[in-house]
């Protein structure tokens, strides 16, 4: 039920109706989300030099995955205000709206916010959910925060980021993960700070198994036993870790648009995320850093849906499952999902 077969196919009609469908989007990076107009702005009023971090139309130049966390880092020395932030907030709550995005939840790292000083993170954060809140008042769109320390800053600057998130825990931050380079250290390393923020009632969440392969997908579950895998998509690879996905209900926030952008997978047809659904696991479908993918949330939903011929309920079925995996409180899930439903 939901997927076409060949003498089916959907039409044009059908793609504009997917692509209208409200969403929920899971895995957003705050920075990674800023529109590349917007940080060229700010370079200009503060006379920062940016180059090597544009390409000739525009757009951020990068090369691989190690690359393109230096250039995100190169980006993001511009932001140096809570003003800035909250800015930035307007600008991506701007963009995710006109995709039909109506809640979301976006990563945050206080070593961009005041360097990990809870006081400075605090200002941050005041205006980031200032902004949020005028947003959600005039955009119709709900955004809550993950504050995330980054891996290959390392296990020690880990913490400073765990704390931060404890003392802020609450109705908009509502939980705690980790990005960056994979390849760096083990997740073991950073449970501390997860064990941290566990104890502070946020949820937890981690990138895993993108660039690793499905040991770390399955240290993730058990070594940190995080809710929801940012990511996650090479668990493929080991059928006993997708049962064990399946069965304890792990939500992957899969990003098909990123990991083809990146080359995970050479293409979308090879993307593992429809096995993934058709084996059980709860699959969610997110943009990462959209502008640096060049890829919306609109675009994700239409080129999943030509590329494996999902109808508007399957994405639908997809847009349930972030909302009821979503890290908000239940009153926020309850409205979002009666949105869902209209």
């Amino acid at each position: 039920m939901g997927r076409y077969d060949e003498r089916d196919p959907l039409t044009e009609e059908d793609l504009a109706g997917i692509a209208d469908l409200p969403k929920v989007e899971l895995h957003l990076h705050h920075e990674g989300a800023a529109p590349p107009a917007f940080i060229r702005g700010l370079a200009k009023e503060k006379s920062v030099n940016l180059s090597g971090v544009f390409r000739e139309d525009g757009s951020y130049a990068y090369r691989d995955f190690v690359h393109f966390l230096s250039v995100y880092e190169a980006a993001t020395e511009v932001l140096k205000t809570p003003r800035d932030y909250a800015r930035l907030t307007t600008a991506l709550l701007e963009d995710c709206a006109k995709n039909g995005v109506i809640y979301c939840e976006t990563f945050i790292s206080p070593d961009f916010c005041g360097g990990g000083d809870l006081g400075a993170w605090r200002e941050y954060l005041h205006a980031m959910q200032e902004a949020a809140a005028e947003a959600e008042r005039d955009m119709g769109i709900t955004l809550r925060g993950i504050v995330t320390c980054i891996r290959h800053f390392g296990p020690d600057k880990a913490r400073p980021a765990a704390r931060c998130a404890a003392e802020t825990a609450g109705d908009w931050i509502v939980g705690f993960g980790m990005g960056g380079d994979e390849n760096r250290g083990e997740l073991r390393d950073f449970a501390y700070s997860f064990d941290m923020a566990r104890e502070a009632g946020l949820q937890l969440t981690t990138h895993a198994g993108e660039w690793r392969g499905p040991s770390e997908v399955r240290s993730a579950v058990e070594d940190l036993r995080v809710a929801r895998i940012g990511h996650g998509v090479r668990a493929i690879e080991d059928l006993a870790l997708v049962d064990l996905l399946a069965e304890t209900g792990v939500v992957l926030e899969v990003c098909p648009g990123s990991n083809v952008m990146l080359g995970v997978y050479p293409d979308l047809a090879t993307h593992p995320i429809a096995e993934l659904r058709e084996r059980g696991v709860k699959v969610t479908v997110s943009t990462d850093d959209p502008p640096f993918f060049h890829t919306t949330m609109r675009q994700e939903y239409v080129t999943l849906a030509e590329t494996f011929q999902w109808d508007a309920e399957v994405m639908r079925e997809i847009t349930r499952t972030a909302a009821e995996a979503a890290f908000c409180d239940e009153e926020t899930r309850k409205t979002i999902l009666k949105r869902l439903e209209t």
